[in-house]
Protein backbone atom coordinates (compact mmCIF):
# COMPACT_ATOMS: atom_id res chain seq x y z
CA UNK A 1 0.00 0.00 0.00
CA UNK A 2 0.54 3.25 -0.58
CA UNK A 3 0.67 6.18 2.04
CA UNK A 4 -2.44 7.79 2.55
CA UNK A 5 -4.53 10.55 3.99
CA UNK A 6 -8.33 9.90 3.98
CA UNK A 7 -10.68 12.56 5.32
CA UNK A 8 -14.37 12.56 4.32
CA UNK A 9 -16.36 14.88 6.86
CA UNK A 10 -19.72 15.04 4.71
CA UNK A 11 -22.49 14.70 7.67
CA UNK A 12 -24.67 12.51 5.42
CA UNK A 13 -28.32 12.08 6.17
CA UNK A 14 -29.92 9.10 4.11
CA UNK A 15 -33.30 8.02 3.75
CA UNK A 16 -37.04 8.76 3.80
CA UNK A 17 -38.17 12.21 4.23
CA UNK A 18 -34.75 13.45 5.14
CA UNK A 19 -35.27 16.67 2.94
CA UNK A 20 -37.49 18.06 5.22
CA UNK A 21 -34.72 18.32 7.72
CA UNK A 22 -33.03 21.07 5.12
CA UNK A 23 -33.89 24.02 6.51
CA UNK A 24 -32.87 22.81 10.46
CA UNK A 25 -29.59 21.56 9.07
CA UNK A 26 -28.61 24.92 6.61
CA UNK A 27 -29.57 27.10 10.05
CA UNK A 28 -26.38 25.37 11.56
CA UNK A 29 -24.44 27.47 8.12
CA UNK A 30 -26.08 30.59 7.92
CA UNK A 31 -29.63 32.90 7.79
CA UNK A 32 -29.53 33.39 4.29
CA UNK A 33 -28.98 30.81 1.18
CA UNK A 34 -28.43 30.68 -2.33
CA UNK A 35 -30.60 27.46 -3.32
CA UNK A 36 -28.87 26.24 -6.38
CA UNK A 37 -30.82 24.05 -8.87
CA UNK A 38 -30.93 23.33 -12.57
CA UNK A 39 -33.61 23.27 -14.69
CA UNK A 40 -37.18 21.97 -14.44
CA UNK A 41 -37.62 18.71 -12.46
CA UNK A 42 -37.23 19.98 -9.36
CA UNK A 43 -39.96 22.64 -9.35
CA UNK A 44 -42.55 20.34 -11.21
CA UNK A 45 -42.00 17.69 -8.56
CA UNK A 46 -42.38 20.40 -6.03
CA UNK A 47 -39.31 19.65 -4.21
CA UNK A 48 -38.05 23.07 -4.71
CA UNK A 49 -40.87 24.44 -2.94
CA UNK A 50 -40.20 22.01 -0.03
CA UNK A 51 -37.15 22.66 0.06
CA UNK A 52 -37.87 26.79 0.21
CA UNK A 53 -40.41 26.07 2.83
CA UNK A 54 -38.12 24.21 4.84
CA UNK A 55 -35.47 27.00 5.11
CA UNK A 56 -38.31 29.48 5.79
CA UNK A 57 -39.25 27.77 8.32
CA UNK A 58 -36.06 27.75 10.03
CA UNK A 59 -35.52 31.28 9.41
CA UNK A 60 -33.25 31.28 6.68
CA UNK A 61 -33.75 33.80 3.68
CA UNK A 62 -33.30 31.98 0.64
CA UNK A 63 -32.11 33.39 -2.95
CA UNK A 64 -32.37 31.60 -5.90
CA UNK A 65 -30.53 30.82 -9.12
CA UNK A 66 -31.33 28.17 -11.59
CA UNK A 67 -30.19 27.20 -14.96
CA UNK A 68 -27.27 24.54 -14.69
CA UNK A 69 -26.79 22.44 -17.33
CA UNK A 70 -24.85 19.05 -17.70
CA UNK A 71 -21.30 20.15 -17.72
CA UNK A 72 -21.80 23.19 -15.41
CA UNK A 73 -20.65 26.76 -16.99
CA UNK A 74 -18.37 28.58 -15.60
CA UNK A 75 -20.80 31.32 -16.81
CA UNK A 76 -23.24 31.14 -14.47
CA UNK A 77 -20.95 30.18 -11.76
CA UNK A 78 -19.28 33.45 -12.33
CA UNK A 79 -23.07 34.97 -11.90
CA UNK A 80 -23.77 33.15 -8.68
CA UNK A 81 -20.64 34.74 -7.23
CA UNK A 82 -21.64 38.00 -8.34
CA UNK A 83 -25.12 37.27 -7.02
CA UNK A 84 -24.00 35.70 -3.31
CA UNK A 85 -21.80 38.85 -2.80
CA UNK A 86 -24.54 41.11 -3.93
CA UNK A 87 -26.58 39.36 -1.44
CA UNK A 88 -24.88 38.60 1.81
CA UNK A 89 -25.50 34.96 0.93
CA UNK A 90 -23.98 32.85 3.72
CA UNK A 91 -24.38 29.43 2.68
CA UNK A 92 -24.99 27.73 -0.32
CA UNK A 93 -27.29 24.97 -0.96
CA UNK A 94 -27.59 22.51 -4.19
CA UNK A 95 -30.61 20.90 -5.21
CA UNK A 96 -29.76 18.46 -7.62
CA UNK A 97 -27.04 15.82 -8.96
CA UNK A 98 -23.54 16.29 -9.71
CA UNK A 99 -23.69 18.96 -12.23
CA UNK A 100 -25.85 21.16 -10.03
CA UNK A 101 -23.50 20.29 -6.74
CA UNK A 102 -20.34 21.19 -8.62
CA UNK A 103 -21.62 24.58 -9.83
CA UNK A 104 -22.19 24.81 -6.10
CA UNK A 105 -18.80 24.33 -5.16
CA UNK A 106 -17.60 26.17 -7.44
CA UNK A 107 -19.62 29.41 -6.33
CA UNK A 108 -18.62 29.00 -2.63
CA UNK A 109 -14.82 28.90 -3.48
CA UNK A 110 -15.77 31.97 -5.83
CA UNK A 111 -16.82 34.11 -3.01
CA UNK A 112 -14.00 33.67 -0.81
CA UNK A 113 -11.17 34.23 -3.37
CA UNK A 114 -9.75 37.52 -4.89
CA UNK A 115 -9.23 36.21 -7.96
CA UNK A 116 -11.02 34.27 -11.38
CA UNK A 117 -12.56 31.03 -9.50
CA UNK A 118 -11.33 29.14 -12.91
CA UNK A 119 -7.83 29.37 -11.07
CA UNK A 120 -8.99 26.79 -9.39
CA UNK A 121 -9.84 24.52 -12.50
CA UNK A 122 -7.32 25.59 -15.38
CA UNK A 123 -4.06 27.12 -13.83
CA UNK A 124 -1.36 28.36 -14.75
CA UNK A 125 0.47 28.33 -18.21
CA UNK A 126 2.81 25.45 -16.09
CA UNK A 127 -0.61 23.81 -14.71
CA UNK A 128 -0.44 24.84 -11.07
CA UNK A 129 -3.73 25.22 -9.55
CA UNK A 130 -4.54 27.31 -6.08
CA UNK A 131 -5.80 25.38 -3.15
CA UNK A 132 -8.96 25.81 -1.43
CA UNK A 133 -8.16 27.05 1.99
CA UNK A 134 -11.39 29.07 2.24
CA UNK A 135 -15.55 29.13 1.14
CA UNK A 136 -18.63 29.36 2.26
CA UNK A 137 -20.63 26.13 3.62
CA UNK A 138 -22.05 24.52 1.60
CA UNK A 139 -24.54 22.12 1.56
CA UNK A 140 -26.51 19.32 -0.92
CA UNK A 141 -30.29 17.85 -1.43
CA UNK A 142 -29.13 15.12 -4.10
CA UNK A 143 -31.57 14.17 -6.32
CA UNK A 144 -29.09 12.25 -9.25
CA UNK A 145 -27.03 9.65 -7.75
CA UNK A 146 -23.99 9.49 -10.27
CA UNK A 147 -21.01 11.82 -9.61
CA UNK A 148 -20.59 10.76 -5.68
CA UNK A 149 -19.88 14.91 -5.39
CA UNK A 150 -21.92 15.27 -2.76
CA UNK A 151 -19.29 13.49 -0.92
CA UNK A 152 -16.11 13.61 -3.07
CA UNK A 153 -13.09 16.59 -3.15
CA UNK A 154 -13.59 16.92 -6.43
CA UNK A 155 -15.61 19.65 -8.90
CA UNK A 156 -15.61 19.83 -12.67
CA UNK A 157 -16.53 23.16 -14.46
CA UNK A 158 -16.35 24.01 -18.34
CA UNK A 159 -15.45 27.42 -19.91
CA UNK A 160 -17.42 28.21 -22.69
CA UNK A 161 -14.16 30.15 -23.79
CA UNK A 162 -12.71 27.13 -25.84
CA UNK A 163 -14.89 24.97 -24.10
CA UNK A 164 -12.53 23.69 -21.48
CA UNK A 165 -13.95 20.87 -19.61
CA UNK A 166 -11.61 20.87 -16.02
CA UNK A 167 -11.65 19.82 -12.61
CA UNK A 168 -10.58 20.80 -9.24
CA UNK A 169 -9.64 18.29 -6.27
CA UNK A 170 -8.98 18.79 -2.29
CA UNK A 171 -10.55 18.41 0.60
CA UNK A 172 -12.26 22.09 0.38
CA UNK A 173 -14.83 20.86 -2.20
CA UNK A 174 -16.47 18.31 0.10
CA UNK A 175 -20.17 19.40 1.24
CA UNK A 176 -20.48 20.13 4.76
CA UNK A 177 -23.80 17.62 4.63
CA UNK A 178 -25.49 15.57 2.12
CA UNK A 179 -29.88 15.16 2.40
CA UNK A 180 -30.13 11.83 0.23
CA UNK A 181 -33.61 10.37 0.02
CA UNK A 182 -34.05 7.65 -2.46
CA UNK A 183 -37.48 8.09 -3.03
CA UNK A 184 -36.24 11.92 -4.90
CA UNK A 185 -35.16 9.44 -7.72
CA UNK A 186 -37.92 7.79 -8.36
CA UNK A 187 -38.75 10.08 -11.25
CA UNK A 188 -35.70 10.06 -13.33
CA UNK A 189 -35.59 9.24 -16.63
CA UNK A 190 -34.25 5.86 -17.35
CA UNK A 191 -31.49 6.96 -19.57
CA UNK A 192 -30.79 9.48 -16.74
CA UNK A 193 -30.42 6.36 -14.63
CA UNK A 194 -28.34 4.41 -16.85
CA UNK A 195 -25.74 7.63 -16.82
CA UNK A 196 -25.38 7.72 -13.45
CA UNK A 197 -24.80 3.87 -12.93
CA UNK A 198 -22.26 3.95 -15.36
CA UNK A 199 -20.32 6.99 -14.07
CA UNK A 200 -20.95 5.19 -10.11
CA UNK A 201 -19.34 1.55 -11.89
CA UNK A 202 -16.78 4.03 -14.04
CA UNK A 203 -15.69 5.76 -10.42
CA UNK A 204 -14.92 2.24 -8.83
CA UNK A 205 -13.07 1.20 -12.22
CA UNK A 206 -11.00 4.17 -12.04
CA UNK A 207 -9.64 3.30 -8.47
CA UNK A 208 -9.44 -0.56 -9.68
CA UNK A 209 -7.22 -0.54 -12.12
CA UNK A 210 -4.08 0.40 -10.01
CA UNK A 211 -0.46 -0.21 -10.74
CA UNK A 212 -0.43 -1.29 -6.50
CA UNK A 213 -0.15 -4.95 -5.85
CA UNK A 214 -0.73 -5.14 -2.41
CA UNK A 215 -3.93 -3.66 -2.25
CA UNK A 216 -6.28 -6.85 -1.27
CA UNK A 217 -8.80 -5.19 0.97
CA UNK A 218 -9.96 -1.76 -0.92
CA UNK A 219 -9.72 -4.16 -4.17
CA UNK A 220 -12.62 -6.66 -1.98
CA UNK A 221 -14.60 -3.21 -1.40
CA UNK A 222 -14.05 -2.02 -4.61
CA UNK A 223 -15.60 -5.83 -6.26
CA UNK A 224 -18.13 -5.34 -3.79
CA UNK A 225 -19.61 -2.24 -4.55
CA UNK A 226 -19.19 -2.97 -8.44
CA UNK A 227 -21.44 -6.35 -7.83
CA UNK A 228 -23.75 -3.89 -5.78
CA UNK A 229 -23.85 -1.81 -8.66
CA UNK A 230 -24.22 -3.95 -11.57
CA UNK A 231 -26.98 -6.33 -9.57
CA UNK A 232 -29.11 -3.29 -8.69
CA UNK A 233 -29.38 -0.76 -12.20
CA UNK A 234 -31.38 -3.44 -13.97
CA UNK A 235 -34.07 -3.74 -10.66
CA UNK A 236 -34.02 0.11 -10.96
CA UNK A 237 -34.59 0.37 -14.36
CA UNK A 238 -37.30 -2.19 -14.37
CA UNK A 239 -39.47 -1.09 -11.07
CA UNK A 240 -38.17 3.17 -11.09
CA UNK A 241 -39.91 2.99 -7.27
CA UNK A 242 -38.15 0.25 -5.68
CA UNK A 243 -36.90 1.73 -2.66
CA UNK A 244 -34.09 -0.57 -1.91
CA UNK A 245 -32.39 -1.01 -5.30
CA UNK A 246 -32.83 3.28 -5.31
CA UNK A 247 -31.11 3.08 -2.23
CA UNK A 248 -28.37 0.97 -2.90
CA UNK A 249 -27.49 2.46 -5.91
CA UNK A 250 -27.39 6.14 -4.39
CA UNK A 251 -25.16 4.92 -1.29
CA UNK A 252 -22.95 3.24 -3.65
CA UNK A 253 -22.68 6.38 -5.10
CA UNK A 254 -21.23 8.26 -2.55
CA UNK A 255 -18.58 5.29 -1.73
CA UNK A 256 -17.56 5.16 -5.01
CA UNK A 257 -16.42 8.85 -5.25
CA UNK A 258 -15.63 9.73 -1.48
CA UNK A 259 -11.83 8.77 -1.90
CA UNK A 260 -12.73 5.56 0.72
CA UNK A 261 -11.98 3.09 -1.74
CA UNK A 262 -9.02 4.73 -3.04
CA UNK A 263 -7.01 4.40 0.53
CA UNK A 264 -3.38 2.65 -0.24
CA UNK A 265 -3.51 2.58 -4.05
CA UNK A 266 -2.65 4.82 -7.11
CA UNK A 267 -6.14 5.75 -9.19
CA UNK A 268 -6.38 5.84 -12.86
CA UNK A 269 -8.92 8.48 -14.02
CA UNK A 270 -7.76 8.61 -17.68
CA UNK A 271 -10.75 7.57 -18.93
CA UNK A 272 -12.22 9.87 -17.30
CA UNK A 273 -10.15 12.72 -18.87
CA UNK A 274 -10.24 11.46 -22.15
CA UNK A 275 -14.07 11.31 -21.61
CA UNK A 276 -14.17 15.11 -20.93
CA UNK A 277 -13.23 16.12 -24.39
CA UNK A 278 -16.04 14.27 -25.85
CA UNK A 279 -18.39 16.07 -23.57
CA UNK A 280 -17.48 19.20 -23.80
CA UNK A 281 -17.53 19.04 -27.52
CA UNK A 282 -20.01 17.32 -28.10
CA UNK A 283 -22.18 18.11 -24.81
CA UNK A 284 -23.16 14.28 -24.17
CA UNK A 285 -24.03 12.93 -21.09
CA UNK A 286 -21.07 12.14 -19.06
CA UNK A 287 -22.30 8.55 -18.41
CA UNK A 288 -23.25 7.79 -21.98
CA UNK A 289 -19.24 8.86 -22.94
CA UNK A 290 -17.89 6.58 -20.55
CA UNK A 291 -19.36 3.55 -21.58
CA UNK A 292 -18.24 4.06 -24.89
CA UNK A 293 -14.61 5.01 -23.59
CA UNK A 294 -13.62 2.56 -20.85
CA UNK A 295 -13.87 -0.30 -23.16
CA UNK A 296 -11.89 1.40 -25.78
CA UNK A 297 -9.41 2.08 -23.02
CA UNK A 298 -9.18 -1.08 -21.20
CA UNK A 299 -8.77 -3.12 -25.30
CA UNK A 300 -5.59 -0.36 -25.44
CA UNK A 301 -4.45 -1.06 -22.18
CA UNK A 302 -5.24 -4.78 -20.73
CA UNK A 303 -1.80 -6.21 -21.62
CA UNK A 304 0.14 -3.94 -18.92
CA UNK A 305 -1.63 -6.20 -16.40
CA UNK A 306 -3.82 -9.05 -17.87
CA UNK A 307 -3.97 -10.82 -14.62
CA UNK A 308 -5.84 -7.74 -12.98
CA UNK A 309 -8.14 -7.68 -15.95
CA UNK A 310 -8.54 -11.30 -15.39
CA UNK A 311 -9.34 -11.06 -11.70
CA UNK A 312 -11.83 -8.05 -12.96
CA UNK A 313 -13.16 -10.42 -15.09
CA UNK A 314 -13.66 -13.16 -12.65
CA UNK A 315 -14.67 -11.57 -9.74
CA UNK A 316 -16.58 -8.71 -11.17
CA UNK A 317 -18.28 -10.18 -14.04
CA UNK A 318 -18.71 -14.11 -12.77
CA UNK A 319 -16.20 -15.34 -15.79
CA UNK A 320 -14.41 -18.59 -15.26
CA UNK A 321 -10.95 -18.23 -15.40
CA UNK A 322 -8.77 -19.59 -18.34
CA UNK A 323 -5.11 -20.15 -16.72
CA UNK A 324 -3.61 -21.07 -19.86
CA UNK A 325 -5.13 -18.29 -21.78
CA UNK A 326 -5.36 -15.20 -19.18
CA UNK A 327 -5.84 -13.16 -21.99
CA UNK A 328 -8.91 -14.92 -22.90
CA UNK A 329 -10.66 -14.50 -19.72
CA UNK A 330 -9.12 -10.72 -19.38
CA UNK A 331 -10.63 -9.95 -22.77
CA UNK A 332 -14.20 -11.37 -22.00
CA UNK A 333 -15.12 -9.44 -19.20
CA UNK A 334 -14.74 -6.39 -21.09
CA UNK A 335 -17.39 -8.12 -23.51
CA UNK A 336 -19.44 -8.69 -20.72
CA UNK A 337 -18.74 -5.15 -19.31
CA UNK A 338 -20.16 -3.65 -22.96
CA UNK A 339 -22.94 -6.00 -22.73
CA UNK A 340 -23.61 -4.96 -19.00
CA UNK A 341 -23.86 -1.36 -20.81
CA UNK A 342 -26.13 -2.06 -23.79
CA UNK A 343 -28.29 -4.04 -21.61
CA UNK A 344 -29.28 -0.81 -19.43
CA UNK A 345 -29.70 1.65 -22.48
CA UNK A 346 -25.84 3.17 -22.99
CA UNK A 347 -24.10 3.46 -26.01
CA UNK A 348 -20.33 1.63 -26.76
CA UNK A 349 -19.43 3.58 -29.49
CA UNK A 350 -18.57 6.86 -30.38
CA UNK A 351 -20.96 7.00 -33.69
CA UNK A 352 -24.30 6.11 -31.52
CA UNK A 353 -23.33 9.72 -29.66
CA UNK A 354 -23.18 11.04 -33.37
CA UNK A 355 -19.40 11.42 -33.08
CA UNK A 356 -17.31 10.71 -35.96
CA UNK A 357 -13.83 10.82 -36.27
CA UNK A 358 -13.53 14.54 -37.67
CA UNK A 359 -11.93 15.90 -34.36
CA UNK A 360 -10.62 13.04 -32.41
CA UNK A 361 -6.95 14.14 -32.84
CA UNK A 362 -8.00 17.69 -31.75
CA UNK A 363 -9.53 16.29 -28.71
CA UNK A 364 -6.19 13.67 -28.21
CA UNK A 365 -4.38 17.01 -28.22
CA UNK A 366 -6.65 19.05 -25.97
CA UNK A 367 -7.08 15.79 -23.60
CA UNK A 368 -5.69 16.97 -19.66
CA UNK A 369 -2.02 15.65 -19.47
CA UNK A 370 -2.09 15.48 -15.72
CA UNK A 371 1.56 13.75 -15.55
CA UNK A 372 4.83 16.18 -15.16
CA UNK A 373 5.74 14.46 -18.40
CA UNK A 374 3.17 15.39 -20.04
CA UNK A 375 1.04 12.21 -20.38
CA UNK A 376 -2.02 10.77 -18.52
CA UNK A 377 -2.79 7.93 -16.06
CA UNK A 378 -1.46 6.55 -13.22
CA UNK A 379 -2.00 2.52 -14.92
CA UNK A 380 -0.36 3.35 -17.59
CA UNK A 381 1.12 6.46 -18.74
CA UNK A 382 -0.92 7.44 -22.14
CA UNK A 383 0.50 10.42 -24.71
CA UNK A 384 -1.62 11.95 -27.24
CA UNK A 385 -0.85 9.44 -29.79
CA UNK A 386 -2.23 6.55 -27.09
CA UNK A 387 -5.37 8.39 -26.18
CA UNK A 388 -5.82 8.97 -30.03
CA UNK A 389 -5.44 5.09 -30.43
CA UNK A 390 -8.09 4.89 -27.64
CA UNK A 391 -10.44 6.87 -29.26
CA UNK A 392 -10.50 5.49 -32.82
CA UNK A 393 -10.90 2.17 -30.90
CA UNK A 394 -14.37 3.78 -29.53
CA UNK A 395 -15.60 4.26 -33.28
Amino acid sequence: MVNFDFHAPTHVIFGKDTEKLVGKETAKYGKKALVHFGGGSVKRSGLLDRVIASLQEAGVAVVTLGGVQPNPRLSLVREGIALCKKEGVEVVLAVGGGSTIDSSKAIAVGVKYDGDVWDFHGGDKNGNKPTVTDRLPLGVVLTIPAAGSEMSNSCVITNEDGMLKRGSSGNGNRPDFAIMNPVLTYTLPAYQTACGATDILAHMMERYFTPEKHVDLTDRLLEAGMQTLIKNAPIALANPEDYDSRAEIMWVSSLAHNDMLSCGRVSDFSSHQIEHELSARYDVAHGAGLAVIFPAWMKYVYKKDVMRFAQFAVRVWGCSMDFENPEFTALEGISRMEKFFQSIGMPIRLPELGIDDQHLREMAEKCKKSNGDGTQGKFTALNSDDIYEIYKLAL
